[in-house]
């Protein structure tokens, strides 16, 4: 535990301007926080294949088990620290796919994103003092339904950032955030993580029946290049309850500009959803724009959860420079003892050309089932459909299935 001067020190690091004063304490004291704390462990065995028509490469499988271990210790003055690590292993014998990125199988199969891997997950120190918080080290950041800022839970090596968290709850719940992050732990082991000069700013407030953000994501990568990724945005999300059903709306714009070299783009980000949930039904619709600078540069979101987004098939992980817009349809239920979604995607160019216009339509379905608060499993299927001017694209499904226990 940090002595008083190391308090102070990373009080003034931190950029407070405020000394803690306390009085020493008995090592009993720090040891009866430490004992005080509580251990996790989350493992989820998963089996992931995909079938594509790219005859350049096989079809791909692979079975991984997670093992996530955790402590976090108890508070002492204000003071708590937790860390865990991951472990990603092949099982099953089953590891037929290739991971470019880590150099694994490169270029023989399909690409799964789930390295094999042993590392430190998060580890960070905690200040808490009423309304005001600050974080320390390597540590999750996700903020509002992760399309910019994300942890990649679906993966099983997930992403986390060292980074410093500084977060002041005001008056009537406004929620004032920063952060600034050094390193990108993203989900290829230690093969991507990059360094960085990041600078989040996010504010929340409620405002009727819902809640509006202000946020700038000031992205620039540490490499001794000339680069940056600016992105100010607004959005609101709400819901309002009526006689027999529930109203969901969300509401989003953000613009972003582009720095590599010499060269600048600007493109813009839209998003509108609607809903309505009925008994135990939700319906959705929903239009993304992710626009383009004359189809030179598409709009991009490098740090977030891209899975959640544009199909699970993984096609727009990568924002084409045409842009993309993405209108869906979503429909989900209890089904038995367990939960059924069902989503259907049109894709097409924001900016189209001869050659990439229409984007292709996909398939999702997925079911998930909770044994009690420990258990859960569930099964996950994409169906891609591609076209003519799908930007060379290609007819692709992918389907999973998983067991997890969280304890």
């Amino acid at each position: 535990m940090p002595n008083l001067t190391q308090l102070n020190a990373l009080k003034a690091a931190l950029g407070l301007g405020v000394v803690i004063n306390l009085p020493v304490y008995a090592a009993d004291s720090v040891t009866e926080a430490v004992a005080q704390g509580k251990a996790s462990v989350n493992v989820r065995l998963r089996y992931e294949a995909v079938e594509d028509d790219n005859a350049a490469t096989k079809d791909a499988e692979v079975a991984t088990l997670r093992t996530r271990l955790g402590y976090s210790t108890g508070e002492f003055q204000g003071f708590s620290g937790h860390i865990s690590f991951e472990d990603v292993r092949h099982v099953l014998g089953i590891e037929d796919y290739s991971l470019g990125v880590t150099g694994f199988k490169s270029g023989e199969f399909s690409t799964i994103a789930d390295p094999e891997v042993t590392e430190l997950d998060t580890g960070y120190l905690q200040y808490t003092q009423d309304t005001f918080k600050a974080r320390v080290g390597a540590q999750v950041i996700a903020l509002d339904n992760h399309r910019f800022i994300g942890h990649v839970g679906w993966r099983q090596d997930r992403q986390t950032f060292d980074a410093v968290m500084l977060q002041q709850t005001l008056q009537d719940n406004i929620s004032l955030s920063y952060y600034y992050i050094d390193q990108r732990r993203r989900i290829f082991a230690e093969a991507a993580d990059q360094d960085s000069k990041d600078h989040l700013f996010h504010i929340k407030a409620p405002v009727g029946p819902g809640d509006l953000v202000a946020y700038a994501y000031l992205l620039e990568l540490d490499n001794g290049t000339n680069n940056a990724l600016d992105t100010y945005g607004v959005r609101y999300k709400g819901k309002m309850d009526g006689a027999e059903m529930t109203y969901l709306y969300t509401a989003e714009f953000a613009t972003q500009t582009n720095e590599l070299g010499t060269t600048e783009n600007d493109a813009d980000y839209l998003f509108l959803e609607g809903g309505v949930k009925v008994a135990d039904y939700t319906f959705k619709a929903g239009y993304e724009s992710l626009g383009s600078d004359k189809g030179n540069y598409g709009f991009s979101t490098p740090l977030s959860t891209l899975h959640k987004f544009n199909g699970w098939a993984d096609l727009f992980l990568a924002t084409p420079a045409q842009g993309l817009t993405d209108f869906y349809l979503s429909a989900g239920t209890k089904l038995g003892s367990g939960n059924a979604t069902v989503i259907y995607h049109t894709f097409e160019a924001d900016d189209a050309t001869a050659t990439v216009d229409d984007l292709g339509s996909e398939i999702n379905l997925l079911y998930t089932h909770k044994f009690n608060k420990h258990y859960s499993a569930g099964a996950k299927y994409a169906a891609y459909s591609a076209d003519a001017t799908s930007g060379g694209r290609v007819d692709t499904d992918r389907i999973w299935f998983w067991v997890s226990a969280n304890i």
